[in-house]
Order: structure tokens, then sequence, then C-alpha cells
């Protein structure tokens, strides 16, 4: 049964806005009507989401508990969604029980009516990794301080920039032959990030039935070993999984943290976790909640639609630019910024400019040479130019390029069309300084599709170098030289 909506427009405080969960919950509880408080340790981390300004925003720390109650003043409902596994000092276990404690007292002695708390799926009364075990002793520690608890336990969460995620997707984009420990054959029952957001959205709007743990998951009950060679079916690689009978899990977090960018603290109790069978024990989900979640592959291809070889994705999305949807870590940058004695619509005039029978500033013998190289391996070439010398739109062909976004006299967005064994993007910026100067940067972007990628990457990186480095100069040298032409001239 789908519970009615009997608590529109409640007062909800996020606790851990700015993490992985909480920044895209807090936008569906904006739209779902609910007025929304965060409560953030540093309010920076949360100033450039869209949702900013939307929001109540309070400064405070868990483990600070005289910094909470301004926050949790004549709230309904408290979000709790952090936990202390990345923290770099101390027994991360022993830090989530008291940032529990705190927030529960506090919970308790505001009169808030409950609390809903994203957990993990485990057998209790079970051998339990201790990350697990904080997990489930954290959803204690809360119903301890008497108000009403809907605590959600889920197990890998498949989105871009969730870790769990990110540890499977490194190692099998990286990777074409993995010694795997036994926890590759061990059941989990992974979901959506979509969907999580889902249960935790229609929380908020539980009329009763309130006081429990839903166990969240998938329709499918996987092996580590199924999801690695879904991902790697998704992102057209073959990959070969050698299991091993022995590799500790101390043993397998360095060789994690030497293959992605996964620091090995985090990836340690992540493993030690993929020992023990994670799948739900409880049908309340389905029950209390609309939700249907989707399969794997799809929440895969939803997690990797940014950096799908074949995939172009036009325009913006929920407001970012299609590269903010792509977890950094996959992404490997060159970067130029340079200070431009020019206005900054005459330096944005020159960016909007480039390629096609106008050139490309520098060295256009190497990208003459680049086109050729494509063309003869099936690519498109230089041949399409563009379509208008001096001005281009969203989805305009140039050379072996694609314009992606266009924000005019600030930004252009570049998508390469060639063969790369990859996905590349050239993103050109602009901001003024003053009324004569401007910041110009140019940034190439280059998500590398399997070892092949990284080798074409860091094969051909010393000639990107030389070319980047020139082709940034190039555009502030013309920039400038336009901007001292007379007014009449131009």
């Amino acid at each position: 049964m789908v519970l009615q909506n009997l608590m529109k427009h409640a007062r909800v405080l996020v606790i851990g806005a700015g993490g992985y969960i909480g920044r895209q919950l807090v936008p569906q509880l904006v739209k779902q009507g609910h007025v929304v408080r965060c409560l953030v340790r540093d309010p920076e981390r949360i100033t450039g989401t869209s949702w900013y300004r939307d929001v109540e925003v309070f400064e405070g720390d868990v483990l600070a508990p005289a910094s909470l109650p301004p926050a949790f003043h004549a709230v309904d409902i408290v979000y709790y969604l952090v936990h202390s596994m990345s923290n770099p000092e101390g027994d991360f276990a022993s830090l989530d029980r008291e940032a529990a404690a705190n927030v529960g007292d506090v919970a308790h002695n505001t009169g808030v009516k409950r609390i809903v708390y994203l957990g993990g799926l485990g057998k209790r009364g079970k051998e339990q990794s201790l990350h697990l075990k904080s997990r489930h002793e954290v959803g204690d520690m809360l119903r301890q301080s008497g108000v009403p608890v809907t605590e959600f336990r889920a197990a890998v969460i498949i989105g871009s920039g969730s870790v769990s995620f990110e540890m499977i997707h490194h190692l099998t984009n990286r990777l074409p032959v993995m010694i795997c420990p036994r926890w590759v054959i061990t059941r989990t029952q992974p979901i959506g990030v979509d969907d999580v957001i889902a249960y935790l959205g229609a929380a908020a709007d539980l009329s009763k039935d309130s006081d429990r743990v839903v166990d969240i998951g998938g329709p499918e009950v996987l092996t580590y070993r199924d999801m690695m060679l879904t991902v790697a079916r998704v992102l057209g690689l073959r990959r070969w999984l050698l299991k091993v009978p022995v590799l500790t899990p101390r043993l397998s977090s360095y060789w994690v943290g030497l293959v992605t960018p996964i620091p090995i603290k985090i990836s340690r109790a992540l493993i030690e976790g993929l020992r023990h069978e994670t799948v739900c024990e409880n049908e309340f989900a389905g029950r209390l909640f609309g939700v249907a979640p989707a399969s794997f592959e799809v929440a895969v291809r939803r997690a990797l639609d940014a950096v799908l070889p074949d995939e172009m994705v036009p325009g913006q999305r929920d407001g970012l630019s299609v590269i903010q949807h792509i977890e950094p870590s996959h992404i490997l940058i060159d970067r130029r910024q340079l200070t431009v004695s020019a206005r900054a619509p005459e330096v944005f005039r020159t960016m909007e400019c480039i390629g096609g029978t106008n050139g490309w500033y520098y060295g256009t013998w190497l990208w003459e040479i680049r086109g050729l190289i494509d063309e003869l391996i099936g690519g498109v070439g230089l041949r399409r130019g563009r379509r208008d010398a001096s001005s281009l739109t969203v989805g305009d062909a140039l050379d072996f390029w694609r314009v992606t976004e266009l924000e005019p006299g600030k930004r252009l967005l570049l998508r390469a069309e060639m063969r790369v064994p990859g996905k590349a993007w050239l993103e050109f910026q602009v901001e003024a300084i003053d009324s004569e100067t401007s910041i110009m940067t140019q940034t190439a972007r280059f998500y590398p599709r399997g070892v092949f990628g990284l080798a074409y990457w860091y094969g051909v990186y010393p000639v990107h170098v030389m070319v980047f480095r020139g082709l940034a100069s190039a555009l502030a040298r013309r920039a400038e030289q336009s901007s001292r032409r007379p007014r009449a001239l131009q």
C-alpha cells in the first residue's frame, strides 16, 4: 500500500547536505514542497549548488553538540546522512556513535517528530565488517533517543560519485585482467542512486508505520563479479577475472589504492564489507512506497551516461554542465590559464572564431595531420569545417568537434568526434578582471576508455602539452591584437 501524502510542507533538516546523497536529496525535497534546512560544517561546500538559494543553511558539526540546536528549532524531520569513514583521525566507528548520540539527544530535546537515516544492509547477529557494524550501530543510537527512526538500509549504490560504484568503475575500466579474492562471489543487492533518492524523498511524506527498518535494493541479487562484468559490457570492454584463494582485505586495499584514486583507508573499509552478504531481509519498501527500482544495467547506464563513448548529451542537464555530471577522478586534464590584456567580449569572439577556414591559431599543420589520421581510421577528420566563420550555436560541427554547450560571451564547450579511445572535451572560458583585462581559461579533458585510453593520453601527452600551450598563447595574442585595432575598422 502506498501511503497518502500527509506531511506536505514539513520543515526538514538535512544533515550531510554536502555529501554524495545529500546533494541529490535536497533538490528533491524542495521540489516536493518541503521547507528545507541544511546543516554543514563548511557552508562553502554547497554554495555552488543550483539549490543553495532555496534552502536555509546552518553551520554546525555533529561532533560539537553545542552547535546543533539552532538548526533543529521547529524541525519536523531530520535526515541523517553523515558518517566518519573518511575521517583521517580517530576510530570512525566511535566517532559515528558519538555523532549519532549527539543528534539523537538534540532531536529529542527540540521535539523533532522523526529521523530518516540511510544505513547499510547486512545480517545482524553474524560476522560483519567494522563498516557494516558501524552503520547498524548508528541506527541503534538514533533509536535510543526515543525519536521514531525510519532506517533505510542499502548495499552498493550505483551512481557517478558513489564510492562503492566508483571503485568498481575504476577497476573495470583500467584493468583488462583482474586477480580477485573470494569476495567477488559474495552476493549483494545493488540499487541505483535515483531509486535511493526516491525512497528518501517519499519518506518525508510517510504518515505512519515510520518507525522501522526498511531494506532497499534493486530487483537483482548479484555477485561483485556479475557487477564488474556488466560494467565492462556497458563500457564495451572485455575483462577477465581470475579468482585466487588468498588475498586479504589489507592487500586488496593496497591494490585498489594503487590503481584507483580511492584512499586506502576507505577502500579497505569497503572491501572488508564486500566479504559479507548484503541482501534485503524485509519487504517493507514494496509495501510502504511506490518505487519500482531499476535493473542493475539500467542504473549503470545512467551512472555512465555522461562518459559513454558513443553517447552525446546536448546542452545542459539540471542546470549543470555535462562535464559536471562526471566523477572528476575519471577525468585527465590539461588546463591553461592566462591573463589577457583585452576585454572579455573580445577574447570570447576570438575563441568563437577558431577552426574551419580560420585555422587553429597555433600548429595548424598538426591539427591537419590529426584530421588526416582520423579520416584514415574511419573518423570525420577536418572536412566538415564550420557552418559560419564568426559565430557558433549549440549542435554546430567544428572540424572534428561538436559544440555541446555555449554561454555567449563567457564559455564554449566542444566535444570531440574524432576517433579516440575514450571521450574528450575542449573548453574555453573568459572572465573580466576589469574593463580592459580578462582571465582566459582553456581546459582539455579526457575520459580514457580502458587501458588503451590511458596509453593514448600519456603516449601523446608531450604533443598535447605543446599544442595546448601554444593554442592558449595564440588565442591570447589574437585577442590582444584585435582589441588594439581602431573600433571603426573592427
